[in-house]
């Protein structure tokens, strides 16, 4: 899924297509990836892992999902779900859930595994408790510069498409010349 953003800037419109951001999940020696939705809690999420990897400590609950608590809150946008295997899900805020059953209650969708069924989930998620390393997918089209690469001539956009006029751009997260970009 692409998200195209329309930005007016000084009476002109500007437009760019965002790519959809990946997540790699990893238990054990064993790795699915999963697309994020777009939310406010993704767009916190994807922050905190442009920092490095986060690792969850997760239990199985009610024989249809994973829980564990993420290592800050983030901003909820809670709806009531009917989930399927392969959801992942906010739950108060602080709790990464992953599905590989079903159920229906009030989360903020954070992302999908896609293309698992649902024994491949619950095989990959394991019996018992585990450690699940989320990282973001390093194939998703997003270029790492330092300053000193960046031109400070360049159209600048933060992730909600909010032209960044500031300069040194701080490290993070920007749309540049059409393409994301981390800058360090």
């Amino acid at each position: 899924m692409r998200k195209t953003i329309i930005t007016f800037t000084l009476g002109l419109a500007v437009s760019f297509t965002m790519a959809e951001t990946k997540i790699n999940l990893k238990a054990g020696d064993n790795t699915l990836t999963a697309i994020l939705a777009e939310n406010q809690a993704t767009r916190e999420l994807e922050s905190l892992l442009f920092k490095g990897p986060i690792e969850v400590n997760m239990s199985d609950y009610g024989g249809f999902e994973k829980v564990g608590t993420l290592p800050q809150s983030f901003t909820t946008s809670n709806r009531q779900i009917s989930t399927e295997p392969g959801d992942i899900m906010l739950y108060q805020g602080n709790n990464i859930v992953i599905f590989y059953g079903t159920n229906s209650w009030s989360y903020t969708p954070l992302g999908k595994i896609y293309g698992a069924s649902a024994s491949e989930l619950r095989q990959f998620l394991g019996d018992g408790d585990i450690t699940l390393t989320i990282s973001l997918d390093t194939t998703n089209g997003i270029a790492e510069i330092d300053h000193a690469s960046f031109h400070g001539s360049d159209t600048v956009y933060d992730p909600q498409g909010h032209l960044v006029t500031q300069r040194p751009i701080p490290a993070g997260l920007y749309v540049i010349n059409g393409k994301k970009t981390l800058i360090k």
